[in-house]
């Protein structure tokens, strides 16, 4: 692999992975199980260990993983709180114990608990009384959830040890709890939760405690963190037993074991057996029982060397396909689902499996009536692992992806190099939804007041079918509208018109063209005059633009040679969307901040946060998302959260909007060195 490739392919992993811790730490929606995710960090550390000139300071190999949320205050903890590494196998496990007799020099006695399916939290003592509890966040910063903790039972207020006492634990919600909030939910027409884990860290995360002492919440403390203050443990199976005399709730199903083959065992017995527990689990945890050892183990950059999580492989049950049916999603992409007799997996009940695209159907031989096994991938998302054609009968049958849109009726295509079959009508009413929350979002038009809610109301009320609708709107239509109102109305109507004097490369943008996204709506609208000349384009023409190839290319081309898609072009013209590139707005301004990364953080006092962005690239700067090392300077705001911490941490330079707007006019890039004394 050339050095070029590579480069773009520790790109790619970086941001796979970044992605994915987010959406299981931050938001509690994970979308790949943790052997997937696993296997993409081994790869990207392997390049980063063979090209160390090429490892970035973003790269999630240099952390734990997750940030804290702004909404809540911010905690540094004392002890981080790491991850542990991961297990699949008995053979992971015995190198495991293979590394502890390296590093220890004898047999280890372990200890092996339950990993817990629900959500961390660190708790800290002091004098015997309850200071505050906090998320793991990323590690080392997590959010201040003190008030929603105190809400559950199984904390203890008060404990009988005056000294600090940091203890870490896992809040969860039972198998039947679960199921009565579920029942309660749907009984009132509300969310219906996926599973225990999602609740316990949803609800844990309430802004009002009052909400969160509703749910049913739990704990299990499984962790002293700061023992090696406290001389007179010298275990952790002791640490154990001291916290439950405490008052701490500790799991009663931890065992210690002589040597890896008493854990093998343990953790084959609870595999077979987890069904059985009151609470969800996804794997067992086995850790050096002894402290001294431990001491002389250490840690890593991410996770303790003594301590290892063996993950349960995903449990799988047989279904029947009853029905295939097809979604078209935002981008048009039609996606087959299979409806399954129901069946329960990992904590939840399973009727509904998405079956990706054609490919994948015919890769695994997936017929309409079909017996199959179905597993859950990460114990999230249900999937179809094989067909049991042993069960046959002969009434199964073939599917066939549609021909036409099942929502508009339009002809389907699939792309040559392309998996999904598409719908490529912009009108698709399937489509419109998504794509019309996308068309008013800041990165887009930027209409103020016209969020989700709000497209939703005017789709229901049929004032809308398609994008270039939004300009004709009236204020009558809108005050009848629901939660809206005379003067909701006429800031609506406000926003909306403003809206028509965006730049071109906005509107560009906002078409929610396949492969263009800002970047690229960019790179048009400073290359050609106006969009018209944008639509004449052929392939040739955009091929010579910088960083656009052949898929951009011709994706651009596609997308104006859809007769309705001009249509809907004609009408923003006639409502007066401007179509024109205009000025070069960075011409005559100096480049001062070139070369530099910016961090905007918090809320400014008048700046909006894409009002900032922009005079910072008009200047040659880069505002980048996370605080790093090669930041240059911090612009904070109101409830600057983590970020803020971050650069105080690194000694990094951090600046309000005043004077971020008086370096803004400087046109010689030394005096704003000199003036940010970096």
């Amino acid at each position: 692999m050339e050095k070029k490739d590579i480069e773009i392919r520790i790109e790619n992993l970086i941001n796979t992975l970044n992605y994915h811790s987010d959406k299981y730490y931050n938001q509690d929606t994970p979308e790949i199980s943790d052997f997937e995710y696993d296997n993409l960090m081994k790869e990207l550390i392997k390049l980063e260990e063979e090209n160390p000139e090429l490892k970035r300071i973003d790269s999630p190999t240099n952390r734990v993983g997750g940030v804290a949320l702004d909404k809540f205050e911010q905690i540094t903890h004392k002890n981080p709180m790491l991850s542990l590494s991961n297990a699949y196998s008995a053979k992971d496990l015995r190198d495991f114990d293979k590394r502890v007799k390296e590093m220890t020099g004898e047999d280890t006695e372990y200890v092996v608990e339950f990993k817990i399916d629900g959500l961390s939290v660190g708790i800290t003592y002091e004098n015997g009384e309850f200071k505050y509890a906090a998320t793991r966040g990323n590690g080392l910063i997590g959010e201040d959830i003190s008030k929603n903790a105190m809400t559950i039972k199984s904390i203890p207020l008060k404990i009988e040890d005056k000294r600090e006492i940091i203890v870490r634990g896992e809040v969860y919600i039972s198998k039947e709890n679960f199921e009565k909030v579920n029942e309660y939910q749907e009984e009132h027409d509300l969310q219906i939760f996926a599973n225990p884990r999602n609740l316990a860290a949803g609800s844990l995360r309430q802004l009002d405690s009052k909400l969160t002492a509703k749910r049913p919440l739990d704990i299990f403390i499984f962790n002293l963190e700061n023992i090696d203050e406290l001389e007179d443990i010298k275990t952790h199976s002791d640490s154990l037993e001291y916290l439950k005399k405490l008052g701490f709730s500790v799991s009663e199903n931890y065992k210690k074991c002589k040597n890896i083959d008493e854990v093998i065992e343990f953790i084959e017995y609870w595999t077979e057996n987890r069904g059985n527990l009151k609470f969800d689990i996804d794997g067992m945890v086995v850790k050096v029982n002894d402290i001294s050892k431990r001491n002389i183990m250490g840690f890593t950059a991410k996770s303790p060397r003594w301590a290892i999580a063996y993950k349960f492989p995903a449990e799988r049950k047989k279904s029947k396909i009853l029905d295939i049916e097809v979604e078209v999603g935002r981008t048009g992409t039609i996606t087959p689902t299979a409806i399954l007799e129901t069946v329960r997996l990992a904590g939840t009940s399973v009727s509904r499996a998405t079956l990706h695209n054609e490919d994948f159907i015919r890769e695994k031989d997936i017929k309409l009536f079909d017996h199959v096994i179905v597993q859950k991938a990460g114990d999230i998302i249900p999937q179809i692992v094989e067909v049991v054609k042993e069960d046959r009968t002969g009434e199964e049958k073939d599917f066939v992806m549609p021909k036409v849109c099942p929502a508009c009726g339009e002809p389907t295509v699939r792309l040559d190099g392309e998996a999904a079959v598409k719908c490529i009508n912009i009108s698709c009413p399937a489509q419109i939804r998504r794509g019309m929350i996308h068309f008013v979002s800041r990165e887009a038009m930027d209409i103020d007041g016209m969020g989700e809610s709000i497209i939703t109301l005017l789709l229901k009320e049929n004032l809308i079918k398609d994008i270039s609708d939004i300009y004709y709107l009236k204020k009558e239509d809108i005050i009848p509208l629901e939660r809206m109102g005379e003067k909701s109305a006429n800031n609506l109507i406000k926003a909306i018109e403003k809206s028509k004097s965006n730049d071109l490369w906005r509107l560009i943008n906002g078409l929610g063209i396949k492969f263009v996204g800002v970047k690229g709506a960019k790179i048009l609208a400073s290359n050609f005059k106006n969009l018209d000349e944008i639509i004449d384009a052929d392939v040739e023409r955009l091929q010579q633009l910088e960083e656009f190839g052949s898929i951009m290319s011709e994706s651009v081309v596609e997308f104006f040679a859809e007769e309705k898609n001009l249509l809907v072009i004609n009408k923003l013209k006639e409502a007066g969307v401007n179509t024109e590139a205009g000025e070069d707005k960075s011409e005559g301004i100096a480049k001062i901040f070139e070369g530099m990364k910016i961090v905007l953080t918090g809320t400014l006092p008048t700046l909006k946060r894409n009002q900032a962005k922009e005079i910072i690239e008009l200047r040659g700067g880069k505002a980048v998302a996370s605080v790093s090392k090669s930041t240059t300077f911090v612009l904070a705001g109101e409830a600057a959260g983590s970020k803020l911490t971050k650069a105080n941490d690194l000694g990094i330079r951090v600046i309000d909007e005043e004077e971020f707007l008086k370096i803004s006019e400087m046109v010689d890039k030394s005096e704003v060195f000199k003036e940010l004394d970096i």
